[in-house]
């Protein structure tokens, strides 16, 4: 059987690097081939960008997946740094303080409501020393695991700093995720404390989430404290409470002091646990420890970014329980002292231009983001940004979550990059902790969509079912090759599953399976075809729907696109897509018939949708991920998976409804 997928469209469209990135870029074309010579080496000399108390022994060492005599695959095991001795915390804040850098702004928070405020790195350091008292006085010390259930904040910055800064481990988890949701993250991780608000304010209103954490940790033995930070007091009265267990966030950290004797930790300690989303299956908890991780984010960032510390006002716009906010709005901005901006909100509350109003507010240099939100700002603004908002700050744009629609990396760069900004659209997961492939702006020549290739000291590949590279042009598996310092070690309390999941697949040839498709075009480099398990099998071909749905996306009708594989008597499987119009006219006979020809025109008949339904939204995790199994569930009839990672868990339903009709 023929496992590899079939690449159907052809983007021609080429930007090479702006001649002033190319004369100032952080990293030139060259470190490609001198990190390639000696990837073990170049990650040693990029960990020499932090600050160690102690240096390492060993650089590198990995006990691949093998089979034994008794035909039972061995659990991998990899380690970075080993005996180097850090704390990611001081890396991320004291040392920019020491270097006299402690005047400039760490972050510019922006409330929903519009309360504002902006924090130093020395403000910074204070605070984070006061709350790791606090914690420390509270019984968390190194090891114990905290959860942290919190919408986007200086305090949740603050509290996640701490709990490094102490050696403990912390696990952030949405705010808008439910109390079974929660529930689960509590009792996987056996968590000691839980951190959460009073309320949190979504979409114009004050909601209340203590009640919802309560019934999370109720029961939970291993729960000591429930730790509480006021964030909408009267508009959320009645706030359940439980003596003893539960305190208030003002009483303990404001009384605790200012400062704190930082310990240090081997480069192997936990640092985090972050859990993916999926539609089947409970979980899984991701282990990523503190010197390796924190040598890739920062590096990738400095590197991806074109970090320039003392001009960059840079805003990663992920919710902070995502795992781009861990690596690209907390670890990698901070421990290269660069300023940045977290907003609380949605984009588009209190009106949707509310992210062009941030960016002039505080001259955003470099904006990173979704291309679900990208595609939203596309439907909302089919002309373009309105003139009334300054975007010339902008030097910098990148697109993170799922492969970006060629046009909505033309419109993203026309419409926010005025045309001249590069993107860096870049491909990484929860499980390699930091960035993959993605373009270096000052090096890169673009193509919109395509992550391009693996950056310096990692090495990514396009293979057949057996593990063998694939020819150019052609599609099959994306893995990445032997070890890398940001790799999730484990999945937190099942070694076996982590084995199952990501090494089982490619074992003889030592390759990382990502579970993506992918496929390489005429030039090596490589596009995204979207998850493996979302290839459409049509007639014994196998089609990618980020392809399918960049075609769809392409017609200026059309905002955003799912498209799903669904049962087929006579060719089975066949292409069923969601199309939110931008017009919001979900009656439009004609628009469906011009669809099915626009696809059939660009890509070929083989891909036009044997079904099209219009409808105002897609279910998208918070992360901006289309949640495809649910759309299968809908199409099919069947009982929804796991929908408590989605952004809005009324959509399937909505969809339901206009499908019964």
């Amino acid at each position: 059987m023929n496992d590899t997928i079939s690449p159907l469209l052809d983007e021609l469209r080429r930007f090479p690097a702006p001649a002033g990135f190319a004369a100032d870029a952080n990293v030139p074309h060259s470190e490609y081939e001198r990190a390639a010579s000696d990837p073990v080496a170049f990650w040693a000399e990029q960990a020499e960008r932090l600050d160690w108390a102690e240096p390492w022994h060993t650089d590198h060492s990995w006990q691949p997946a093998v089979t034994d005599a008794a035909g039972e695959l061995s659990v991998p095991q990899a380690e970075w740094f080993s005996g180097g001795r850090l704390n990611v915390a001081v890396n991320c804040v004291d040392r920019h303080v020491d270097a006299g850098n402690g005047d400039r702004i760490a972050f510019h928070f922006e409330g929903e409501r519009g309360d504002r405020r902006s924090l130093s790195y020395a403000e910074l350091q204070r605070e984070v020393a006061r709350a790791a008292n606090a914690l420390t006085a509270l019984g968390v010390t190194q090891g114990d695991r905290v959860v942290v259930y919190l919408p986007v904040l200086l305090e949740t910055v603050i509290a996640t700093l701490a709990i490094a800064r102490i050696g403990a481990v912390h696990s952030l988890v949405f705010g808008g995720f439910s109390a079974e949701a929660l529930r689960f993250r509590v009792e996987d991780t056996g968590a000691k404390l839980l951190i959460t608000t009073d309320g949190q304010f979504r979409r114009g209103r004050a909601v209340a989430v203590k009640e919802a954490a309560d019934a999370a940790v109720a029961g939970v033995a291993s729960i000591e404290h429930v730790l509480v930070i006021r964030r909408t007091g009267d508009e959320t009265p009645d706030i359940p409470w439980t003596a003893g267990r539960d305190v208030w966030w003002h009483d303990v950290v404001a009384a605790a002091s200012d400062v704190h004797t930082p310990e240090f930790f081997d480069a192997e300690t936990p640092l985090f646990i972050i859990y993916t989303s999926g539609t089947t299956g409970k979980p899984k908890g991701l282990v990523h420890t503190s010197g390796g991780y924190l040598t890739h984010a920062s590096y990738t960032h400095w590197a991806v970014f074109d970090a320039k510390p003392e001009t960059d006002v840079y805003w990663c716009t992920a919710d902070l329980a995502w795992v781009t906010a861990h690596s690209y709005v907390l670890y990698g901005p901070l421990s290269n002292g660069v300023t940045s901006v977290i907003y609380e909100g949605t984009p588009n509350t209190p009106h949707p231009a509310r992210h062009f109003e941030i960016i002039e507010r505080y001259g955003v240099s470099t904006y990173y983001t979704a291309p679900t939100l990208i595609r939203s700002l596309m439907t909302w603004f089919p002309d373009g940004v309105p003139a009334a908002y300054d975007l010339s700050s902008i030097r910098l744009l990148g697109s993170v979550g799922e492969a970006i629609n060629p046009e909505a990396w033309m419109w993203f760069r026309d419409n926010i990059g005025a045309g001249r900004a590069p993107i860096v659209d870049t491909w990484w997961q929860s499980e390699t902790g930091a960035a993959i492939m993605a373009p270096l702006p000052g090096v890169s020549t673009l193509k919109p969509g395509s992550a391009l290739r693996a950056l310096p000291g990692l090495r990514a590949s396009v293979v057949d079912e057996k593990g063998v590279e694939v020819a150019r042009g052609s599609g099959g598996y994306l893995v990445i090759a032997g070890t890398w310092p940001g790799m999730a070690r484990t999945i937190w309390g099942n070694p076996e599953r982590y084995r199952d999941s990501y090494w089982a697949r490619f074992a003889e040839h030592g390759l990382f399976f990502s579970g993506d498709g992918a496929k390489y075009d005429a030039d090596g480099d490589i596009w995204l075809l979207g998850r493996v398990d979302d290839v459409i099998n049509v007639s014994g071909h196998r089609l990618s729907t980020i392809e399918i749905e960049s075609a769809l996306v392409a017609h200026p009708a059309v905002g955003e696109a799912g498209a799903v594989g669904v049962t087929d008597a006579l060719t089975g499987e066949a292409i069923a897509a969601f199309v939110v119009p931008s017009s919001g006219v979900l009656d439009d006979a004609e628009l469906l018939d011009e669809l099915r020809r626009h696809v059939a025109h660009l890509i070929g008949p083989i891909a036009k949708p044997r079904d099209i339904l219009l409808v105002p939204d897609l279910p998208k995790t918070r992360s901006g991920k289309i949640m495809r199994r649910l759309l299968v569930d809908i199409a099919e009839g069947r009982t929804l998976g796991d929908t408590t990672s989605l952004q809005d868990e009324t959509v399937p339903g909505r969809i339901a409804e206009l499908l019964g009709r």
